[in-house]
C-alpha cells in the first residue's frame, strides 16, 4: 500500500509517487515506466515533453465499459508531431453496445480483429515514460487505463495529467466573471473540447476519432498556454 495519498495537496507529490511505485510495481513494465518519472514539478511547462492522450470507450463508466481505441500524440508547446504518433483500435472485453457504435463509428469487426490492450501495452508505456500526458478531462482517460491495467496487470496506473477542460473550465466555468454571468441568467460556456477550440479559432475536426481529438488536445493546449499562461508557467501549476 502506498504511504501517502495523492490528493492530499493541491500540488500532487508525482515524482514521490512515481518512485514508490517503480519501487513496488511487480510487473516489469510497469517497473520501466515508472522508473522514468515525469517532468521535475517546477520546471516550466515550454521544457516539457508532452503527449496527447485520447480514447474512446463502450461508455463512461469505468468499472463497467471499455477501451476501444487509444490515439497518442507527442509535442512540445512549439511543435506538434502527428507524423510520430500511434493509434490502436482494441479489443473490449465486453461486446460492443449500438449505441457507443453510433458514438465512435468503431465496428464489431473492427474490434473483433483488434489486437487486447495487453497486446499493446509495451508500446503504450513506451510512448508515456517520461512525458506530460495531456487530455480533455483526465478523469475518464486516467481512470478507464487505470481499470484496464488493474484487470490485465493486477496492477493499476496513475500518472499526472494536465487537462485541457480543467484549464478551461477554470476560466470559464469557476471564475467570478463566469460566476456573475451564471448569476444573471446566462448560459454557462461550453467545455466540450471543439466548442473550447472555437474560442481560440482553432479549426474544426471531426469528432470521437481517437487520434484526431488526441491533436486537436495538443493544439488547444498550445493555444491555452498562449493567450492564458505564459511558456514558464511550473508544471505543479497545471496538472492534477
Amino acid at each position: 500500500m502506498l504511504s501517502f495519498r495523492l490528493d492530499n495537496s493541491p500540488h500532487r507529490n508525482w515524482p514521490d509517487y512515481l518512485a514508490e511505485r517503480a519501487a513496488t510495481a511487480r510487473d516489469p513494465r510497469l517497473q520501466r515506466y515508472f522508473s522514468a518519472g515525469c517532468p521535475a514539478p517546477g520546471s516550466s511547462i515550454d521544457d516539457a515533453p508532452l503527449l496527447a492522450l485520447d480514447m474512446e470507450t463502450t461508455g463512461l463508466d469505468a468499472s463497467r465499459h471499455a477501451i476501444v481505441s487509444i490515439g497518442l500524440v507527442p509535442f512540445t508547446l512549439q511543435r506538434i508531431t502527428p507524423g510520430a504518433g500511434r493509434y490502436w483500435i482494441v479489443k473490449p472485453p465486453r461486446p460492443l453496445t449500438e449505441s457507443s457504435i453510433t458514438y465512435h463509428h468503431i465496428t464489431h469487426s473492427e474490434v473483433e480483429q483488434a489486437p487486447d490492450l495487453n497486446d499493446i501495452v509495451d508500446e503504450l508505456l513506451e510512448m508515456m515514460a517520461g512525458r506530460l500526458v495531456v487530455a480533455h478531462y483526465h478523469r475518464l482517460e486516467r481512470a478507464f487505463i487505470d481499470s484496464a491495467f488493474e484487470a490485465r496487470l493486477g496492477e493499476g496506473l496513475r500518472f499526472p495529467i494536465l487537462d485541457t477542460m480543467a484549464l478551461e473550465a477554470k476560466r470559464y466555468r469557476h471564475s467570478w466573471r463566469a460566476k456573475l454571468a451564471s448569476w444573471v441568467g446566462k448560459t454557462p460556456a461550453s467545455i466540450r473540447l471543439q466548442d473550447s477550440r472555437d474560442r481560440y479559432g482553432l479549426p474544426a475536426y471531426t469528432s470521437h476519432h481517437a487520434l484526431t481529438d488526441a491533436l486537436a488536445t495538443a493544439e488547444l493546449l498550445q493555444a491555452q498556454i498562449a493567450h492564458h499562461h505564459s511558456p514558464q508557467t511550473p508544471i505543479e501549476s497545471l496538472w492534477v
